[in-house]
């Protein structure tokens, strides 16, 4: 079992940055791929990005290319999202998510096993 709560999110203006953080307990943090996604209201769950087990791979939607990185300190059992040029349209809850003990990095919310409890990001314009 992993038990995942992230942090960081907020209002901030277009341009503007924040960093989101997911701190993970339970079983091995150094074995999962973990990921992050967002919903916005009205709208289905979209990917954003992955990072695999040993943070040497990771992928991102081609709509935060660019702007937002992923990253995984295993030692700290925590994965970040440091985003940056943030836009209205960036506006949503985020999602921490892991994937199942020694699988690779994944694109779509249902090959994802645990999540948290989400935190919301709001930009305004």
């Amino acid at each position: 079992q992993v038990q995942l709560v992230e942090s960081g999110g907020g209002l901030v203006q277009t341009g503007g940055s924040l960093r989101l953080s997911c701190a993970a307990s339970g079983r091995t943090f150094s074995s999962s791929a973990m990921g992050w996604f967002r919903q916005a209201p009205g709208k289905e769950r979209e990917f954003v990005s992955a990072i695999s087990r040993s943070g040497g791979t990771t992928a991102y939607a081609d709509s935060v290319k660019g702007r937002f990185t992923i990253s995984k300190d295993n030692a700290k059992n925590t994965v970040y999202l440091q985003m940056n040029s943030l836009k209205p349209e960036d506006t949503a809850v985020y999602y921490c998510a892991a994937r199942g003990p020694w699988a690779s990095v994944a694109t779509t919310w249902r090959e994802y096993d645990y999540w948290g409890q989400g935190t919301q990001v709001t930009v305004s314009s």
